[in-house]
């Protein structure tokens, strides 16, 4: 069983304070509206519709609290940045996150998500300094990596890494694509990190007993049919 598989819808909220009291590890998914989020969730839990997949970016408004069978939960937090939102939304909206990633003392860690095509736009560089101070990890998935060819996913990889050099270890960057369904060992082995759960070797594939080979019959020497050639 995989780290995010099985997860289970537990509460939406407008306000972080309607959130259930603290209660095991949470790990917050945030990115930029049209990012693919949640496609990234439905991708990890193995579930097409976990997390609701808009067609309409800056959709999504509400907290969203997944259950884990581990005990610990996804938190897929709203969408930032959709320019048509009016600006008083924009704003409540960037207080909720800016609330939630500070104040919530049992956040674990951040799992950023960004396009690959247009990864660390300005709005990621300020979810990143909302967080970072915290000493708390982030992970960034680069989305849509489908897109792009192999050459661009190597280059837009390294300068992405090299643009985040500064955090060291604390910000971590992968690919991963919810069409292809790729990325998913290396999310599940990062997060697994965090909350202290090593991730389930896989499993080796059965194979069958070889069959003992036939016996061949062994054939009478020619000595021998000679010799009963000659007997009366």
């Amino acid at each position: 069983m995989s780290l995010f598989r099985h997860a289970s819808f537990e509460i939406s909220v407008a306000q972080p304070h309607g959130l259930p009291p603290p209660m095991g590890n949470e790990i917050a998914f945030a990115g930029r509206s049209n990012a693919g989020k949640s496609s990234a969730i439905n991708t990890l839990a193995g579930h097409t519709r976990l997390a609701f997949v808009s067609k309409t970016p800056g959709r999504t408004q509400l907290i969203n609290l997944f259950r884990l069978k581990s005990g610990a939960a996804m938190v897929d937090l709203p969408g930032y940045g959709y320019a048509d939102v009016p600006l008083a939304v924009r704003k409540q909206w960037q207080g909720l996150l800016e609330d939630y990633l500070t104040r919530r003392s049992n956040l674990t860690g951040l799992v950023l998500i960004m396009d690959s095509r247009r990864p660390l736009t300005e709005l990621d560089w300020q979810m990143i300094g909302w967080f970072a101070p915290t000493g708390r990890p982030i992970h960034c998935l680069l989305t849509k990596s489908d897109k792009l060819t192999r050459q661009e996913q190597t280059k837009t990889l390294r300068e992405t890494r090299a643009a985040l050099s500064e955090y060291g270890d604390r910000v971590t960057v992968q690919m991963f694509s919810s069409l292809k369904k790729t990325g998913i060992e290396e999310v599940e082995k990062v997060v697994g990190g965090w909350l202290g759960i090593e991730p389930e070797p896989k499993a080796k594939p059965q194979t069958k007993p070889k069959a003992a080979p036939a016996q061949k019959k062994q054939k009478p020497s020619a000595k021998g049919e000679k010799a009963e050639g000659k007997r009366p």
